[in-house]
């Protein structure tokens, strides 16, 4: 309990200094919430507290609609999605079981790997990193689909981890940290990873959401900061997103086990084709030349976030 103690309030603790510099933001530049920034929210984070993630629906909608550049859709959704994400971590740490010492342990190692990340970024190939976790993602999701069907071993319902799995799921969201400086999501690896090491598929969720509101609020605190906003967007975003979370929360612990199980193979499979898409998309645009390193550098977490 201590270790989840000393979690929540250093959670807490930081979501109060992105709390205010926010409302001190807003009260330099004092707009309405947008209408349409509430309803995005609602319904992103509804899906990302899913495990589904917020990231590339909001992306395709912010550029379709055109409600703010480009350039700025990654600060604008990491600043209107911060309150949604501390409310998932919040609400899926308290209510569901997971080792402390390991629930702590990879949030904090997630967290090292996002900081780290971002000097390594520029230096790593996105397209061959995606193309690999996407593939990885797709055989992941049949071996977990063949447990499912009880013709391969896998799946349980434990909370815990013995010394070997422990370090490997440290390990991985450490590696997760690290990649999601270059816009690749951690939920759908983690989830699937969790699943296959015999835990109970919720147990994913406290992980997932816990390292992601870290990353989140370091990151939106020093947007908000320094950043261009369009604040009457980010207002309505940082609104809507929390009552979707306890919702989609709600549908999560209620589900019985197998269906999550299911449901785990289909939110792993449609991210791995996500990843993948993106990998051919890129690979198409860039023609015949070199691969190039990412440039990205800004802190992203989810789905990818």
């Amino acid at each position: 309990m201590p270790y989840l103690a000393v979690l929540l309030t250093v959670l807490g603790l930081a979501t109060l200094v992105f709390v205010v510099a926010l409302a001190l933001r807003w009260w330099r530049d004092p707009v309405s919430p947008r209408l349409e920034g509430i309803l995005l929210s609602a319904v992103a984070n509804f899906f990302d507290a899913l495990g589904i993630g917020s990231f590339a629906p909001s992306t395709a909608y912010l550029k379709i609609r055109r409600l703010t550049p480009d350039v700025l859709i990654p600060s604008t959704m990491i600043v209107g999605y911060t309150i949604a994400t501390v409310t998932e971590a919040f609400v899926y740490i308290t209510s569901v079981a997971v080792d402390p010492m390991l629930l702590a342990s990879c949030i904090a190692a997630s967290g090292l790997g996002a900081v780290l990340g971002v000097a390594l970024a520029p230096q790593l190939p996105v397209r061959a990193i995606q193309t690999t976790i996407g593939v990885g993602l797709l055989i992941a999701a049949v071996l977990y689909s063949l447990a499912n069907l009880s013709i391969f071993p896998g799946g349980g319902t434990a909370s815990s981890l013995p010394p070997s799995g422990f370090l490997l799921l440290a390990t991985a969201s450490f590696m997760l940290g690290i990649l999601t400086n270059l816009g690749i999501g951690s939920f759908a690896p983690t989830l699937i990873l969790v699943s296959l090491l015999g835990m109970d598929p919720r147990a994913a969720f406290p992980i997932m959401m816990g390292s992601a509101a870290l990353i989140f609020v370091a990151s939106g605190t020093a947007i908000v900061r320094t950043r261009p906003l369009n604040m009457g967007l980010v207002a309505g975003m940082a609104i809507g997103g929390a009552p979707a979370v306890l919702l989609a929360a709600f549908l999560i612990k209620s589900l019985p086990l197998g269906a999550l199980r299911w449901g785990v193979v289909a939110v792993v499979a449609y991210a791995a084709v996500l990843m993948l898409r993106s990998a051919a998309r890129a690979r198409a645009s860039s023609g015949h030349t070199a691969p190039t390193p990412s440039t990205n550098t800004n802190i992203i977490a989810g789905d990818p976030r």
